[in-house]
């Protein structure tokens, strides 16, 4: 998996990079398919944004969230995330069952 983090306007420290790729971590253990994550962490005024894009093969995830606090964004990013990835393996394993189950009525 290719992860990429940057920064506009804000500097992306080694803690904040810890941090993303700790809560990627944890979206990524659910679909293993990943093969790439690009991260773009944003201030404007006061608002902290953090978005992701997602690439797995045949779709790509894209989730952002705002908040006062780059953590906080970066924990709501993940969340939103995390619901994306689960109800696309979902999607997955019910197309991937009703095949089976298509090919077992037609014999």
């Amino acid at each position: 998996m290719n992860l990429n983090i940057t920064g506009h306007h804000v500097e992306v420290t080694p803690a904040i990079r810890e941090y993303v790729n700790a809560k990627l971590d944890r979206v990524i253990r659910h679909f293993d398919n990943v093969t790439s994550v690009n991260v773009i962490l944003s201030v404007e005024k006061l608002v902290q944004k953090s978005e992701v894009t997602l690439h797995v093969r045949g779709k790509d995830l894209f989730a952002e969230s705002t908040d006062e606090d780059m953590y906080a964004a970066i924990d709501t990013m993940a969340d939103k995330l995390d619901r994306q990835v689960i109800k696309h393996k979902q999607k997955l394993q019910d197309h991937a069952h009703d095949a089976l189950k298509h090919q077992s009525t037609e014999v």
